[in-house]
């Protein structure tokens, strides 16, 4: 399996791209693309000291950074962000993994993968640690303005990822609302939940932001707008926290006594909640496969996000939704 890698990507560039790369290819038997300006990432892997079969270099001249616009994205024709997906096309990679520009990603990847056939909308979701286990959210900012029908293929997709890649038989499927009952939300909800109450999945119902950790759901959807604001504050409050519990340690020699009985406790759910453990999120819907991993990506974070695209290209999760939406385009309610 080829996966091809934006080594442009992120707040850290080749630096972390190139290590992620390298711990993924001996991890998981994958061949890394590494696509950027070569005589950096060359540069990277003789710092690094690292080699292997399994690392091929495609030059990329251009790089979009962070901050740039839609202008940078049409302009830069041969920016790695454009030259990675490229290679998904025309048949070189199997997937896409990029932590770089996440409008350029979105934007790029459409115009030049193009959505399945019959998906209007591809939308990002990510998996995040529940009180059960994992939830994946649905759109979480790939589509800031939404139709019923767009969220309800967003919960078929889900559906699908969570049940071919995550091994859940029976996905439970919920709406975010700003209330449980079947009245609560705006115009949009209301139409969803008419549409998904009476659809083949296992729609639960409405749920609200508290409800995202508790695990009562395995995919919860929403609109790219409303999804990306509940992520973000997800973040915040969990780095929040974090900070405010180092802050408590460093108090008192009590304090620091009972850190240190706990501190192998306090690393394994360290491990569970920060994002790096869980790479990035996928693009469902594309005729391709696109996995966006976060900024602030450490090479742990790029190497799973690597482990992700590869497992959505070992599940065959393309042909699965194309499958299931196919069989929605025709009238049938999935």
């Amino acid at each position: 399996m080829r996966v091809a890698v934006d080594a442009m990507g992120g707040d850290f560039g080749p630096k972390v791209m190139v290590e992620g790369a390298f711990k993924a290819a001996q991890e998981f038997q994958v061949e890394i693309l590494l696509v950027g300006v070569e005589d950096l990432i060359k540069k990277e892997i003789k710092k690094s000291n690292s080699s292997g079969p399994k690392i091929t270099i495609f030059n990329a001249s251009e790089a979009i950074g962070m901050g740039e616009g839609l202008l940078s994205f049409r302009r830069k024709k041969r920016s790695s962000i454009r030259v990675g997906t490229q290679l998904v096309k025309d048949g070189e990679a199997d997937a896409f993994v990029s932590t770089g520009n996440t409008a350029a990603v979105v934007y790029i990847s459409k115009k030049v993968l193009g959505a399945l056939k019959g998906v209007e909308k591809p939308a990002l979701s990510l998996l995040v640690p529940t009180l059960k286990g994992l939830t994946l959210l649905v759109d979480v900012g790939a589509n800031v303005n939404c139709r019923p029908h767009d969220l309800v293929q967003f919960a078929i997709m889900g559906h699908i990822f969570m049940k071919n890649v995550c091994g859940v038989a029976n996905p439970r499927v919920a709406l975010m609302s700003i209330g449980e009952e079947e009245t609560k939300g705006n115009d949009l909800i209301k139409q969803v939940f008419e549409r998904l109450q009476v659809s083949r999945l296992n729609f639960i119902g409405n749920v609200e932001g508290k409800d995202i950790y508790s695990g009562n759901a395995e995919v919860i959807v929403s609109d790219g707008f409303t999804g990306n604001i509940a992520l973000k504050v997800s973040e915040g409050v969990v780095e929040t926290v974090l900070s405010m519990a180092r802050t408590e340690i460093m108090k008192n020699f009590f304090s620091k006594i009972g850190f240190i009985l706990m501190k192998r406790n306090l690393k394994k759910l360290y491990k569970r909640i920060h994002y790096s453990e869980y790479g990035g999120a996928p693009l469902l819907g594309l005729s391709g496969v696109c996995v966006v991993g976060h900024g602030r990506s450490n090479p742990t974070a790029v190497k799973n996000a690597i482990r992700l695209a590869k497992d959505f290209v070992a599940g065959d999760i393309l042909e699965k939704i194309q499958s299931e939406i196919a069989v929605f385009s025709q009238g049938v309610t999935v």
